[in-house]
């Protein structure tokens, strides 16, 4: 992965963009009721982060005779002006129009989060890899059908040059700085239920 599309290996609001997939109802309603409320923490932690940094934001599903469903209404309730790209093969790099809203982002590293991780993570990674983008998946805001099937993908992305992390350090990454007041308020809001971090309620003091 190229030093030169980061910012000396990290992220930045202004190089990256964020992609999910196919966290769609029909999915989540496969899961047990922990699993789905993991995942969706972890989903909406990554897309408040993606919405209070600016961050560009690829939404899509996947929409065949069995797997219909919409996104998940938490998720499309942080980015209501943007629409859903509709696709039918599992892998979204397929889809022409996926791959010209990539290139329509202008950047060169992508977070995704999605669902299956076995597919309909793995196959775009893999292959945006290959075109030599930056692929940063976010695992906590993925899921496999099996823990197992979850791990072997992620083991393969990374094989191929993909990087594993967290949606909280994707917030920490896009902050980075404790003294740039911007977003301060907005971050310490979301990392106070996460972190158990209650009460702090004192400003880092500009230096």
């Amino acid at each position: 992965m190229s030093m030169g599309s980061t910012d000396k290996g990290l992220l930045t609001p202004q190089n990256c963009a964020v992609v999910f997939l196919d966290h769609q109802e029909q999915m989540l309603a496969a899961v047990s009721d922990r699993e789905r409320k993991d995942v969706l923490e972890s989903v909406l932690l990554l897309a408040r982060a993606a919405k209070i940094f600016e961050v560009p934001v690829i939404l899509t599903v996947i929409q065949c005779k069995q797997f219909v469903g919409e996104l998940a209404p938490q998720l499309t309730e942080q980015f209501p002006g943007t629409a859903t790209l509709k696709r039918t093969s599992m892998n979204a790099w397929d889809d022409p129009r996926f791959v010209a809203a990539v290139k329509q982002s202008g950047r060169r590293n992508f977070l995704l989060a999605a669902l299956w991780s076995e597919a309909c993570l793995v196959f775009p990674a893999l292959q945006m890899l290959e075109e030599g983008y930056g692929i940063y998946v976010v695992r906590d805001a993925s899921l496999g059908t099996q823990p197992e099937a979850h791990e072997m993908a992620l083991r393969r992305i990374e094989q191929a040059g993909g990087v594993s992390l967290t949606a909280l350090q994707v917030l920490l990454e896009f902050q980075r700085d404790w003294a740039k007041a911007e977003h301060y308020e907005e971050v310490m809001a979301m990392l106070k239920p996460c972190c158990g971090m209650i009460g702090q309620e004192k400003k880092v003091p500009s230096p």
